[in-house]
């Protein structure tokens, strides 16, 4: 009977799936997987991506004037609400002083028809 050679076995879990950020295939970064994608994993670019690409550039572009635009019919909104409440207040205010006159002319009436 010959003696027959066999592999020492390692504890190593060697793992089914590529290495990830979180679980690297080693713990040595030299021995590591590059992490620069195939040209199988990146995506091929249509029409449609350049389109949206270039429109979402150009509402990135828009953006201070759109804020700025929203900033102006803000004020302007608070402008209207102040003009109206001093309006208010100065319709009250016209209010009372014509009913203290009121109130002046009816003693007035009465002293009179009184005398």
């Amino acid at each position: 009977m010959t003696a027959r050679k066999t592999r020492p076995t390692r504890n190593v879990r060697t793992p089914l799936v590529p290495g990830t950020i979180d679980r690297p295939l080693t713990l040595d970064p030299k021995n590591q997987a590059p992490m620069n994608p195939t040209l199988s994993e990146i995506p091929a670019r249509t029409a449609d991506d350049f389109a949206s690409y270039q429109n979402r550039n150009h509402e990135m572009q828009l953006m201070p004037e759109a804020l700025a635009r929203a900033q102006m019919q803000q004020r302007l909104y608070e402008a209207e609400h102040e003009r109206r409440s001093v309006r208010l207040l100065a319709a009250r205010r016209l209010q009372r002083r014509a009913e203290r006159a009121s109130l002046r002319a009816r003693r007035a009436l009465a002293m009179a028809v009184m005398q």
